[in-house]
């Protein structure tokens, strides 16, 4: 895996992936023009799991209908400001058995998610797991 950074202008900068993908990050404190790179970390950790409890779900054949990540990220107070505690909160949509959910979830954040794991080195990670439609079968 390759990637690089250009420089656009003031504290904008876009990211480049070996296949053309890009990102527009902004470290201005407004961020205006894009996610700032700490931001881009989270919604990164939210997707990662995203793929993996939908790729799990679909394989235990649960109806899912919704999945909705969220992350709330601690940072250290000085620099480098490091997340040092994320909590993620997994939303999801379907006619669903929850011990099938857990698993997804737990699967993702022990064994493949890629991001959670290398986060962990740093911050503690908490999820917990809401069902908007109302309690799923057991």
């Amino acid at each position: 895996m390759i990637a690089h950074s250009n420089w656009k202008e003031d504290e904008v900068f876009e990211g480049v992936a070996e296949n053309g993908n890009t990102i527009t990050f902004d470290g201005g404190s407004a961020h205006t023009h894009g996610p700032s790179p700490m931001e881009a970390v989270l919604m990164a950790l939210c997707s990662c799991t995203s793929v993996d409890v939908l790729g799990i779900l679909k394989k235990k054949r649960q109806p899912i209908t919704g999945l909705r990540v969220s992350a709330i990220g601690t940072q250290a107070p000085a620099p480098p400001r490091v997340f040092t505690h994320i909590k993620l909160t997994y939303a999801v949509r379907g006619k669903l058995s929850r011990k099938a959910v857990e698993d997804a979830v737990s699967l993702s954040k022990n064994k493949y998610c890629s991001v959670s794991k290398m986060l962990e080195k740093a911050a503690t990670i908490d999820y917990e797991i809401v069902y908007p439609d109302g309690e799923p079968e057991p």
